[in-house]
Formats: structure tokens, C-alpha cells, sequence
């Protein structure tokens, strides 16, 4: 049995946790969806058994909830991965740490420091800590339009897209193109995605970047940068819209594996 969270945001016509569900049962396999606000963590339901986490609300009682489900049966993404991926500041630490390319960033408490990186660059992106589907980003060039700290700041890389890559098990297996005349190009802030081939070195570097960030899988975003790419963020609740490649089968077949091997 797969226990299943389902992704909060889903819809009836977007519903990535029914997709993978139907894959599931399609591959000969049985699932549950849990409700995990209904769960009790000090008297878990439940032990040895494998949790695919689709989605989840950014709310500490949700996370400490599969904190504890993870203390005994094995979660698809496992919290500290999910909260890895929920950190820029710690997913940027980690790319910088692996060498991994990334655009130059500051992460400051001081509104001086923060100035001198303003004006050594012109302009930057500023960006909440934790923030997800492009929300709260923007493109600032004066001291004057900091809010409040911490400030989370990026080099600014011009560009009209980035790249959506879906990475299983440290395997590129299928990308978008999103393409937007906004500063975010997620497909939640107007972005438009294309199906589009994975060349090597964005093989190579989102491969690298989701296994640094220790996700089983996860959506590594890459701009153009240079006469390469750089990763902005792994997402360890990804969607994978407009794809070509078929994620849900590749994702059931993965969660199938992986609880075969619980009790092999």
C-alpha cells in the first residue's frame, strides 16, 4: 500500500495527485490518501510503510506531522528535503557548497550591506526566504524599496524564460520551457510552458542540484546564464505541466519500486 498526501492546490482539472494515483492502480499497485491534519503523531496509524508527499500546506503542523510519520516508514520526499527545497537560503548554501552554478547572493540583516550589493549590481531580484509558485519576487534597484529583514537578493540575469526540469531518482526525465514578459516565469504568475528537449549540461547541473538538495524527486528551475545555465530553486512538491515526457507513470513506477523494496 502507498499512502498518499495530496497536493493541496489540486483541482478538478488540475490534479496532479489523482494522475499519479490512476498510474498507481493502473501499474498493479494499491494506494490511500491520508489526511494527515486528522493524524495523531504521538499515536502514528501506521509503521514501515511508504508515503508519497504530492503536496503540502506550509504550516508548521503539517510539516512536525510528517516529521513524525518519518521517524518509522520512509517518505517520498522526506521532510528535511522538503524543507531544504522550502529554504533558499539553504538551497543556495548547498548549490554554492557543491559548486554548483547559481546567481551571486546575498542573504543579509542589514539594510547596509544589503545597499552596497543594490548598487554593485544596478538591479536585483529580491525574494521571500520561504515562497513558493513566484509569489512576493521582485526586481528592485534602490535601497529605498527594501521592506523589512531579512533580505534574500539575486543577481539580476536578464532573461524572457527559464527552464523546469523534472528529476526522479537523480535522473532528468522530462523539462519545460516557461516563457513569461514577467520577472517570474512559473505557470501560476502567467507563464507559458512548452515541452522541451533536456541537453546535457542542464542534465548534468539539475541532476547534480536535486541530489544535493537530497529530494527522491524534484523540479530544478535553470535560467540561461552565461553560455550555460545556473539553478535558481529545487521545488520538492513540483508540477510538471505542458511536459511531453509521462511523469505520472515515471513517478508511480518509482513510488512502486520503492515500496517493493520495503519489504524485499
Amino acid at each position: 500500500m502507498i499512502y498518499i498526501v495530496p497536493k493541496p492546490t489540486d483541482t478538478h482539472d488540475d490534479n496532479s495527485t489523482a494522475t499519479v494515483a490512476m498510474e498507481i492502480r493502473k501499474q498493479g499497485g494499491k494506494y490511500l490518501l491520508l489526511d494527515i491534519n486528522r493524524i495523531d503523531p504521538f499515536t502514528l496509524p501506521f509503521e514501515h510503510e511508504l508515503v508519497w508527499v504530492c503536496g503540502l500546506t506550509q504550516d508548521e503542523h503539517q510539516f512536525e506531522v510528517l516529521q513524525a510519520l518519518s521517524l518509522s516508514n520512509v517518505l517520498v520526499n522526506t521532510p528535511q528535503a522538503i524543507g531544504t527545497c522550502a529554504s533558499k537560503v539553504l538551497t543556495t548554501a548547498l548549490l554554492l557548497r557543491h559548486a554548483i552554478p547559481s546567481p551571486r547572493t546575498l542573504f543579509t540583516n542589514s539594510k547596509e550591506h544589503a545597499g552596497r550589493f543594490i548598487k554593485e549590481q544596478g538591479k536585483v531580484v529580491i525574494k521571500p526566504v520561504y515562497g513558493f509558485d513566484g509569489h512576493g519576487i521582485f526586481l528592485i534597484d534602490s535601497p529605498d524599496q527594501l521592506g523589512k529583514p531579512p533580505y534574500y537578493l539575486q543577481e539580476y540575469v536578464q532573461n524572457d524564460r527559464d527552464f523546469r526540469i523534472f528529476v526522479i531518482d537523480g535522473e532528468p526525465v522530462g523539462a519545460i520551457m516557461r516563457i513569461s514578459n514577467t520577472l517570474a516565469h512559473n505557470i501560476h504568475q502567467g507563464g507559458i510552458g512548452t515541452a522541451c528537449e533536456i541537453d546535457e549540461e542542464m542534465r548534468s547541473i539539475a541532476g547534480a542540484a536535486a541530489r544535493v538538495a537530497g529530494v527522491d524527486y524534484g523540479g530544478v528551475d535553470l535560467l540561461r546564464y552565461a553560455d550555460s545555465y545556473c539553478v535558481l530553486e529545487v521545488n520538492g512538491t513540483p508540477n510538471w505541466h505542458c511536459m511531453s515526457a509521462p511523469i505520472p507513470a515515471f513517478l508511480a513506477r518509482y513510488l512502486l519500486e520503492k515500496e517493493r523494496s520495503l519489504s524485499s
